[in-house]
C-alpha cells in the first residue's frame, strides 16, 4: 500500500483495493507517504553530514523506492554501511535492489521481524555488516504504528537501542490523532478491516520513544516541519500529514 501511495510499480490488486479504501476516508494518504519519505531523506542527510554517522540499521524497510536509504547515506558518505530489515516476503524478493552498495560501503538485508528485536540485533547480518563499537543510526520510519496489539513498541525500541553504543541515534516517525482525529480514526478502521492494526498517538506518545535520549532540534515535530527544505514545510497543513518524527542521540 505504501508503494502504491508513492506511485510505485511494486504493488498488487489487494494493495490497490485496500489503498483506495483508505483514500476514500483519508484523501491525504499520498501526501503522508511522500512527506514521510522526504523526512527519512532529511534525517539521513543530517545523520551523515552533520552527526557523522556512517552505519544504519533500518527496520521496516518496505519495497525499495529510490533513492533508498543507502543511496542517500552513501551519497554523503560513500563508506556508509546499511542493514535493511523487513518481514515481508515481497521485500525479500526485491532485496537485490537494496544490496547495490558503493565499493567503499556495504549493504545487507535481513528477513527479520520487529516483534523479535533481540533476534535482529543478534543476527549475523547485523554483526558482520555493522561495527557495534561505533555509533549506529536506528531508523524506524512509519513502522511502529503498525505493530499488532499485544506488543509494546516502547519496549521494542529500548531493546533495539540497548546494544548500540553511546553516540548512536534513533530516527522514527509515528502516526498521530492530534490534528485530524476523526479522519485518522476512519483510516484506522479501514486498515483494521484489511487485517492491519494502525496505532495512533499524541505528541506525548511520540515523545516517549525518546526517553533518555538527547533530541536533535526541533525535537518531536510534524514530519514536514522537521528541518524542512526552505519554504517546504509551511505549505502543507499539519492535518494533511498527521505524523510526528524526530531524531535523537543516545548519550
Amino acid at each position: 500500500m505504501y508503494d502504491y501511495f508513492l506511485g510505485g510499480k511494486d504493488n498488487y490488486p489487494a494493495d490497490w483495493e485496500a489503498a483506495e479504501r483508505v483514500l476514500e476516508v483519508l484523501p491525504t494518504a499520498r501526501t503522508i507517504a511522500r512527506t514521510n519519505r522526504a523526512f527519512l531523506h532529511r534525517a539521513v542527510e543530517y545523520l551523515t553530514r552533520t552527526a557523522g554517522v556512517t552505519q544504519f540499521l533500518d527496520i521496516g524497510t518496505g519495497i525499495p523506492t529510490e533513492p533508498n536509504l543507502h543511496q542517500v547515506a552513501q551519497g554523503a558518505a560513500p563508506e556508509a554501511r546499511v542493514v535493511y530489515v523487513d518481514n515481508d516476503p515481497i521485500v525479500l524478493a526485491h532485496a537485490h535492489a537494496l544490496l547495490r552498495s558503493t565499493p567503499q560501503g556495504r549493504t545487507s538485508y535481513l528477513h527479520g521481524d520487529l516483534r523479535d528485536p533481540a533476534a535482529i540485533v543478534a543476527c549475523q547480518e547485523v554483526r558482520e555488516t555493522l561495527d557495534l563499537t561505533r555509533p549506529v543510526a536506528l531508523t524506524l520510519i512509519s513502522v511502529l504504528h503498525f505493530l499488532p496489539p499485544g506488543h509494546d513498541p516502547y519496549a521494542i525500541v529500548r531493546e533495539l537501542l540497548r546494544p548500540l553504543p553511546a553516540g548512536s541515534y534513533l530516527a522514527l516517525s509515528y502516526a498521530t490523532t492530534d490534528f485530524a482525529p476523526a479522519r485518522m480514526a476512519r483510516a484506522a478502521e479501514v486498515y483494521r478491516q484489511s487485517g492491519v492494526a494502525l496505532r495512533q498517538g499524541t505528541r506525548a506518545d511520540a515523545e516517549r520513544f525518546f526517553d533518555g535520549l538527547d533530541l536533535v532540534e526541533p525535537g518531536v515535530a510534524p514530519i514536514h516541519r522537521w528541518r524542512p527544505d526552505p519554504g517546504a514545510g509551511a505549505r502543507v497543513p499539519d492535518a494533511d500529514v498527521s505524523m510526528y518524527g524526530a531524531v535523537a542521540r543516545k548519550p
